[in-house]
């Protein structure tokens, strides 16, 4: 049986301009998948992403649920696309209040978006109630960009007894990308969920930041790739303090490190 993979991605070009992270996006799943690997792909839909020219359709049977942030109700949209040319299908996270109109991390005066923790939880949550939807279950999600920081947590403590996820290791990928400013004052109370007790944040900081958001994510994961060939050192040293396996950036020719490491993280 090839292993599943699920990937979570924040950016994937040619949906939203060419980076480093979207061009990750889009060509690990690729590779991957190419190797004998059955992969399932998220990312935002980004309200920057053009529907008519990606060829994005709404799935009805997957969306319709409402999740809960902050007590307010926000409906979950789930869309769809495939890249040409490479057979790799896309799922889309859509929500009226968090993505449509917006643009990804920064507005239109290139000011950081106050709500990106909010954005972040509502993202990860979605995707894995629609992965459960799927009846889908990944031995291996790869996270790539802090959208999916919060998926660590959840998979670990909210999602443990779900069978889909029972025995999901998580990966989080380090990229030189990151936030500026922190994510606001509450995102400890909105981030709990199920046995992701808000609770269990009491020793981060009040205030989180990239660097707190990035630790949560660490603390949950199983293994960490240095995905650039500068990522955030006190996030690393972060990691290596705490024993966890790491894949140093492996460089232009990543495809073999990266599948090994996915089946080391699984064993």
């Amino acid at each position: 049986m090839p292993k599943k993979v699920l990937f979570i991605n924040q950016e994937i070009t040619p949906y939203v301009p060419e980076s480093e992270l979207s061009i990750m996006g889009r060509d690990l799943p690729q590779k991957v998948q190419e190797s004998s690997f059955e992969i399932r792909t998220f990312t935002p839909k980004w309200g920057t992403i053009n529907e008519r020219r990606g060829q994005l359709h709404e799935v009805i049977r997957l969306s319709g649920m409402n999740l809960i942030i902050d007590d307010t109700d926000h409906p979950l949209i789930i869309k769809v696309a495939s890249i040409p040319q490479s057979r790799l299908q896309i799922y889309f996270i859509d929500n009226d209040d968090y993505f449509m109109k917006r643009q990804m991390d920064v507005d239109e005066t290139g000011e950081e978006y106050p709500d990106n923790g909010e954005r972040a939880i509502f993202f990860a949550r979605g995707v894995l109630e629609t992965v459960k939807k799927l009846r889908w279950s990944p031995d291996v999600i790869v996270c790539q960009g802090w959208m999916g920081a919060v998926v660590p947590l959840y998979i670990k403590k909210a999602y443990n007894d779900e069978p889909c996820f029972a025995n999901t290791k998580v990966i989080t990928s380090l990229f030189q990308k990151h936030l500026k400013n922190d994510l606001g004052d509450n995102f400890k109370k909105c981030v709990g969920f199920r046995g992701a007790d808000s609770k269990l944040l009491s020793s981060y900081n009040e205030t989180f930041n990239f660097i707190e958001l990035g630790k949560l994510a660490l603390d949950y994961s199983d293994g960490v790739v240095v995905a650039s060939e500068a990522v955030n050192t006190e996030l690393l040293d972060y990691a290596r303090q705490h024993g966890l396996p790491i894949l140093e950036y492996p460089g232009e020719d990543y495809i073999q490190a990266y599948t090994d490491f996915i089946n080391k993280v699984s064993e």
